[in-house]
């Protein structure tokens, strides 16, 4: 049992949240766990789920680069609900599976591009920045500015989502 009461039905919630809720629900096709943490402050949910859907769907990066990144920082964050909620998006996305291992397990050898990807989040996770190698290596693999705060603000709306549900006793 979580810390902090799922909301997954509109019983019992306010006008703001059923609002919330519908338009969760309309935007996703149903209601996700991190909202469902999340409608206990309805006016951070709605705002929370457009940037992720800007993230998600609206976004420069391609779907191998943002799924990677995602599990990344859901295994930095050791939230496993958005691991197990990505990986598989992940592998549609194009992830090899000695990416996807690598991240289980810390060994292996896998694709210079995604070593630089990996690199990035972890390293972003864990200090709040990243070093000058780091950023001029992925300049160079994403080619542009945009994408790298793109890059960035992924990793933040995660690593948000991550500690929201884990507080909550939901990752």
């Amino acid at each position: 049992m979580g810390r902090i009461e799922l909301l997954t039905s509109k019983d019992g919630l306010s006008e703001k949240q059923c609002e919330v809720f519908d338009w969760v629900v309309e935007s996703r096709g149903k209601m996700l766990r991190p909202y469902e943490v999340l409608l206990h402050a309805p006016g951070l949910a709605q705002p929370a789920a457009e940037l992720g859907h800007q993230i998600r769907y609206e976004g420069q990066l391609s779907g191998h680069d943002r799924e990677l990144a995602i599990i990344t920082a859901a295994k930095a964050h050791g939230c496993a609900f958005e691991w197990d909620s990505h990986v598989g998006l992940a592998r549609e996305a194009g992830v090899s599976e000695a990416s996807i291992a690598h991240l289980e397990t810390g060994e292996g050898d896998i694709a210079a591009r995604d070593e630089v990807i990996i690199g990035f989040v972890r390293e972003l996770c864990s200090t709040s920045d990243v070093s000058d190698s780091r950023f001029a290596a992925i300049s160079e693999a994403l080619g542009g500015h945009g994408p790298i705060v793109e890059l960035s603000a992924l990793v933040g709306y995660y690593t948000f989502l991550g500690f929201v549900m884990k507080v909550a006793g939901a990752c």
